[in-house]
């Protein structure tokens, strides 16, 4: 067999075996078929790629059939050759056809009177009114638990391509921090932040714009960069992320402009001992309601637990932000090949916050952390 062949067999058994994980993950969660907008779990599902626009575009999953994907012509080309089976249906440029074709698609996937999952996050209104419309006795059901059973556990090259990211986007911020100073603003440090994550090797998307906030912006978890420029005595958070072959890290580290007030330095070692208490817990079995405990305590005991005011982590892989949630009341059980973010913070109101948020993948013994930049308050400028 030549090297193009085993490339092409290895791709349709990756495929094949997740189509077959989802006809097994479907009669779980009491579902007959699935229809998914273009995003993540399209992808994982196929390979292919698209991107939402004025055109609908549907992949229909049912545990018998072939994929089925409704989709503008412009875009069949995407689905010739595919190492599975799969059926197009096709539509062109009047909208006046495309009911036509959404009926013929789901004749074909036979949705009628069956229990469909959609993602609530992701299905817009424009295709589901067409599914809707196509096929007036199938009911659609949120696929939410049902897709993350499938997705929460990456395997080998899913962790890899995330330990990749994860590198690209340390040495990213290495080779910004040189540019650090008092006077650059928010926004400046955020371009050049941005321009190194596509040096460093980055997929052009990114999980999420990076978040550069200083001095009271920092109390603001979510701050956009703004024209405020870093002063001497600034906390200085930098959240940001890169991407390589489609899955995602997401970092965040806290610096010292200069000469911060002592209080500024307590709480930056509280964060440290919380991030460290949080990825300390991680094992399977352990509960994601655990994680977010163990880091909770250590600020809560330090007297700031008001101040530490969103949950400790959040899934991580071919999205910013999926399951699993490391909150309180969240009793999933970890188990190999999950990955998440470790992020506690202490944001104080009017005057700054830290946060240090860490990758972490569950092994079969314990935890990896794929980022390992240092993690104390460093001094810049």
């Amino acid at each position: 067999m030549n090297e193009q062949a085993l490339h092409s067999g290895t791709i349709a058994s990756r495929y094949l075996t997740r189509q077959a994980q989802l006809a097994t993950a479907l009669y779980t969660h009491h579902l007959d078929a699935l229809a998914l907008n273009p995003g993540p779990s399209l992808t994982y599902l196929t390979g292919l790629s698209f991107h939402l626009m004025e055109r609908p575009t549907v992949g229909l999953f049912t545990p018998h059939n072939p994929v089925i994907l409704i989709l503008a012509e412009l875009e069949a080309g995407k689905a010739a050759d595919l190492p599975y089976p799969v059926q197009v249906f096709p539509y062109g440029e009047d909208p006046a056809t495309w009911p036509g074709v959404f009926r013929q698609a789901a004749l074909a996937a036979q949705l009628g009177g069956r229990r469909v999952g959609v993602e609530p996050g992701r299905m817009r209104v424009l295709e589901l009114r067409m599914l809707e419309a196509a096929s007036e006795t199938t009911q659609y059901l949120s696929a939410e638990d049902c897709l993350a059973s499938l997705r929460m556990r990456k395997d080998p090259d899913e962790i890899d391509a995330m330990r990749k990211a994860a590198k690209i986007a340390q040495q990213a911020l290495k080779e910004t921090l040189p540019q650090v100073k008092p006077g650059i603003t928010e926004r400046e440090m955020a371009a050049e932040l941005t321009a190194q994550l596509l040096r460093a090797g980055s997929d052009v998307e990114i999980p999420f714009s990076p978040i550069i906030s200083s001095g009271a912006n920092g109390a603001n978890p979510h701050a956009l960069p703004s024209e405020r420029r870093l002063a001497a005595g600034d906390l200085l958070v930098i959240d940001w992320g890169a991407g390589y072959k489609g899955y995602f890290s997401d970092v965040t580290r806290t610096f010292a402009i200069g000469e911060v007030e002592d209080e500024f330095k307590h709480i930056a070692a509280i964060v440290r001992a919380a991030n460290q208490a949080g990825r300390a817990a991680v094992k399977p079995g352990a509960t994601t309601h655990r994680i977010d405990q163990a880091a909770r305590e250590v600020i809560e005991e330090a007297g700031y637990g008001p101040f530490f005011t969103h949950r400790t982590g959040h899934g991580l892989g071919m999205e910013a932000h999926e399951a699993p949630y490391m909150r309180a009341g969240n009793m999933q059980v970890l188990e190999p090949g999950m990955t998440f973010t470790v992020e506690p913070g202490i944001y104080l109101p009017g005057r700054g916050g830290v946060r240090i948020e860490d990758d972490v993948v569950v092994t079969k013994d314990g935890a990896e952390s794929l980022t390992d930049l240092p993690r104390q308050l460093v001094t810049l400028g």
